[in-house]
């Protein structure tokens, strides 16, 4: 079986979460998303710390399709660093793993 991943990325609004997440998954770069928000991210940037709502995309995909879906998060994020974290899923229901496996690898 394809490995399948879980990939994390955040952004500014909600309009812009589901846009990353529709493009995902039009293109086959993941099967499905999650927007989950608005969350408080604390974080560094530019030598300041800032608290600013977020929005979080989840998208499962599988191993094959990670290099093309973070190219694709990369172009289309407002961000300059977008956050783009990639997990391993090691376990998990083996028809919902069949199934994002063959919308993201056909």
């Amino acid at each position: 079986m394809t490995d399948i991943l879980t990939v994390l990325t955040t952004t500014d609004t909600a309009e812009r979460a589901a846009e990353l997440a529709r493009g995902a998954v039009r293109d086959r770069l993941a099967a499905c998303a999650q927007v989950n928000g608005p969350v408080t991210s604390v974080y560094r940037w530019q030598g300041e710390i800032h608290a600013d709502p977020e929005w979080q995309v989840l998208l499962k995909t599988t191993t094959n399709r990670y290099e093309a879906l973070e190219a694709y998060l990369r172009q289309a994020h407002t961000y300059d660093v977008p956050e783009i974290i990639a997990a391993p899923v090691t376990g998990g229901s083996a028809d919902y793993l069949a199934w994002v496996a063959r919308e993201c690898d056909g």
